[in-house]
């Protein structure tokens, strides 16, 4: 990944009580905000697959992976 843009973004008070709960958690904000932004604008990038966001792990060996999350998304 190349250099990364600076952006300002205005929350709502129960999405700005959520960050600071996961931060909390050790989660860092702008990681979690990247990673919701790869979900739901994953329809959006261009010219590769769909990003893995790394957020869902299963040792069961029936259910998919995550790359299914995105399958009809492609075009």
């Amino acid at each position: 990944m190349g250099r990364k843009l600076k952006t300002s973004v205005r929350l709502d008070r129960e999405d700005a009580e959520a960050l600071a709960r996961a931060r909390k958690d050790g989660l860092s904000a702008s990681e979690l905000v990247r990673q919701g932004l790869r979900v739901v604008a994953a329809r959006y990038y261009r010219d590769r697959c769909p990003p893995s966001t790394r957020l869902f792990v299963s040792t069961d060996v029936k259910l998919g992976g995550e790359e299914e999350l995105f399958r009809d998304l492609k075009r």
